[in-house]
């Protein structure tokens, strides 16, 4: 039987959703099989994430163009895999790991290498005849995850007062992924009435969510339960709350001294974000709480775990960027119990599977995660899926790149019919 091989692979440069420019990878394969796949990119990002290639040509996009990643892309890496077997995605990926040679792809550039992975995963996927998710998560990938939906937005991801960078809508309480849907879009418009008759704007942030200025961070959660109750729900029973505190944004040194300037909350301790957040747990129905700390705050990441990790899934994303060898260390260190897993943090599709297995290993939560800066690719929303986490997060009720991936989970679902799953646990 004739191997199927990949026989070309040719990029371009696109823009994001923020108008900014990133890149999209076509793959070929010798069975006539073509794919293509697009890179997000992040505004709040951490430390060592792996590092997205830009020309810095002033001239161009004020530096932020991609044309030397897509150099990459078709004189480096093409020839590099060209006849290869597109099923082998673990040694394509370390094929193109390794003609990097740096510790964070900065040579070739993580959007470059992730550009490919995807690419080639699709490829794969068509080429047998089967779904992406079950391409990736085999055949018992069933499990749709709950939509956490980001319906009001601050740091760094709107030009508002608000210091926590998202708050998110949870409908643990559906019985299936359609119905938890529209429980949270409900809420989200709902939100939307209560904000206009407030007086306040209702524009939105990069991901979606309402961007408007409140009276403090906990006027947010206050203002969300209202919309969940107006809405019809209970708060708590039909639909929760989460919180991505993205401390980085208002930490003064990443090791415990933070200053929550636009609440009016002020220069803060570790122990005071800690107590806040205590106070929040036990006032409010928050399930899970995302880099409640900033990245190099590592013990305090893990005292907040030691106070709250009973009762919430407290999640690592600037400390853990996806990468195995941090997250290693919080699981030793007891930082969290989940951490936040995005492809283009890492890089690499079998790199950010071995995240996901690692975290399974020891006990852990993992949370599937979007970039502030997306695409129409809906190659998430079938990832999520097959990493069977029972939880994403993907923005708000607005914005086609966002709306693309919660309408592919539809159908995933719709495609499954009774087989599919849907819990929190």
């Amino acid at each position: 039987m004739k191997t199927t091989t990949i026989s070309a692979i040719q990029a371009m440069e696109i823009l994001d959703s923020r108008g900014n420019p990133t890149v999209r990878v076509f793959v070929e394969l010798s069975d006539g099989t073509t794919s293509v796949a697009s890179v997000p990119s992040g505004a709040s990002t951490g430390e060592n994430e792996a590092i997205e290639l830009r020309d810095g040509d002033p001239s161009r996009y004020a530096g932020k163009g991609v044309l030397q990643a897509i150099s990459n892309v078709k004189e480096r890496l093409a020839p590099a895999l060209f006849g290869m077997d597109p099923y082998e995605q673990p040694l394509i990926d370390r094929t193109m790991i390794e003609l990097d040679g740096t510790p964070n792809k900065s040579s070739l550039g993580a959007n470059a290498i992730l550009g490919v992975s995807m690419a080639v995963a699709r490829a794969a996927a068509v080429s047998a005849n089967i779904p992406l998710y079950q391409y990736l998560g085999g055949v018992g990938a069933r499990r749709i995850p709950i939509p956490c939906m980001n319906i009001l937005n601050g740091g760094e991801h709107a030009d508002n007062n608000v210091d926590f960078q998202e708050f998110m809508a949870v409908p643990l309480g559906a019985p299936t992924f359609r119905e938890g849907l529209r429980y949270v879009a409900e809420t989200f418009h709902m939100l939307k009435k209560i904000l206009k008759d407030r007086g306040l704007a209702t524009s939105v942030g990069d991901e979606g969510g309402f961007a408007p200025n409140l009276h403090s961070n906990e006027d947010a959660i206050e203002t969300i339960i209202q919309a969940i109750e107006k809405a019809g729900y209970k708060p708590g029973e039909d639909i929760a709350i989460a919180v991505d505190s993205a401390a980085n944004s208002f930490a003064v040194d990443m090791k415990g001294s933070y200053d929550l300037k636009w609440s009016g909350s002020g220069k803060m301790q570790s122990s005071d974000l800690i107590t806040l957040a205590e106070e929040w747990v036990a006032k409010y129905p928050i399930i899970l709480w995302e880099d409640p700390l900033a990245e190099g705050d590592w013990s305090g990441f893990s005292q907040f775990t030691d106070r709250l990790g009973k009762k919430i899934e407290v999640v690592g994303d600037d400390n853990f960027v996806t990468n195995t060898q941090y997250i290693r260390r919080g699981i030793e260190e007891g930082t969290a119990n989940s951490s936040l897993i995005k492809l283009n943090q890492i890089g690499t599709v079998s790199e950010a599977i071995e995240a996901v297995r690692m975290c399974r290993d020891a006990g852990w939560r993992y949370f599937i995660s979007h970039r502030s800066g997306e695409t129409e690719d809906s190659f998430l929303a079938d990832f999520a899926v097959a990493m069977d986490g029972g939880h994403l997060k993907t923005g708000s009720a607005s914005r086609g790149e966002r709306i693309v991936k919660y309408n592919r989970l539809l159908e995933i679902e719709r495609e499954l019919g009774e087989a599919a799953l849907y819990y929190w646990k």
